[in-house]
């Protein structure tokens, strides 16, 4: 291919730079992410994106949402604004990473709550594990409730079922539902560090199978509380089996309902999201409970058995 045949490199598609920013800008209300994509708008001369209506409709709007970001100096806290009005423009905290840095130094996290933290830091999977003020919520509704058996499905290495034994009186009780075995052998490590082994029954299976062996034992309306964590696509099934098992006034709280706020997305249709996001149209319509889908951590929906 001779010199003047080769090809030039594509400029950058501003179309493209402007979108990423107003989805960044959605989700974060950052000023910096926004400065940068105008930086590089006002600095291209290969061509004007503002040669279209649709590009300028698409500038107006990030502007405006711009505006609407209120940052103190530090762009440490900002607050997004409710586009629809019927909301009377509420003004709702946009977790920065600084803020959520603010939240874990206020959330009350047990020396050995931690250590096994810090441990799991390091594991495949570490993401799974529960933040600290997820833990300390889950650890005071069982206290509010007066908790005395409680489940949990999907226990990975344990921190969020340590938080909930902790939580329980010395005669209370945990089944704990895990089929990995690696990580659960962490977790009863722990337990035992904890000095909390007594309250935990631990069950090494699918946890469907666990649920379905409880009620075949006339285990049905005998907890009080029942936390998931497991197989996402498994959220209608396990809720079903629970609310057999859970009495009436107890509380089931499910975890990673907002899924990276994939959920919120029209253009992310994969199994996992459609799951999720259908079982959570299902709870709104469901009247045996009532509900409350709490933004913390990957969102978690907690329900009560009427």
């Amino acid at each position: 291919m001779t010199k003047s045949a080769a090809k030039k490199p594509t400029p950058p598609d501003l179309y493209l730079f402007l979108q990423m920013a107003n989805i960044f800008a959605i989700n974060r209300c950052s000023s910096s992410v926004y400065q940068r994509f105008i930086v590089q708008f006002n600095s291209t001369q290969r061509f004007n994106p503002l040669s279209s209506h649709v590009s300028k409709s698409r500038f107006i709007k990030l502007n405006n949402l711009r505006r609407n970001c209120s940052l103190s100096s530090d762009a440490a806290a900002p607050f997004i604004v409710a586009d629809d009005e019927k909301y009377g423009n509420k003004q709702v905290i946009s977790i920065t990473p600084r803020l959520y840095d603010y939240i874990l130094a206020n959330a009350r996290e047990p020396p050995i709550l931690r250590q096994l933290r810090e441990e799991t830091a390091n594991m495949r999977g570490s993401q799974m594990q529960v933040s600290p003020d997820q833990a300390q919520l889950l650890a005071m509704l069982v206290q509010i409730l007066g908790a005395a058996r409680c489940i949990e499905l999907g226990v990975y290495t344990g921190y969020s079922s340590l938080a909930i034994a902790l939580a329980l009186p010395e005669s209370g009780c945990l089944v704990a539902c895990e089929r990995d075995a690696k990580s659960l052998e962490v977790a009863k490590r722990y337990y035992e560090l904890a000095g909390v082994s007594h309250k935990v029954s631990v069950k090494h299976g699918l946890a469907a199978d666990v649920l379905k062996s409880m009620i075949s034992n006339g285990e049905t309306c005998s907890y009080d509380f029942a936390f998931v964590d497991a197989e996402k696509r498994m959220n209608q099934e396990y809720f079903e089996l629970l609310l057999q098992l859970v009495r009436v006034g107890g509380v089931i709280v499910i975890d990673n309902v907002l899924w990276h706020g994939k959920v919120a997305d029209p253009l992310v249709n994969d199994v996992k999201t459609v799951s999720i996001r259908n079982f959570n149209r299902n709870l709104m319509a469901d009247d045996r409970v009532s509900i409350s889908l709490v933004p913390i951590g990957d969102g978690m929906t907690i329900c009560r058995k009427r």
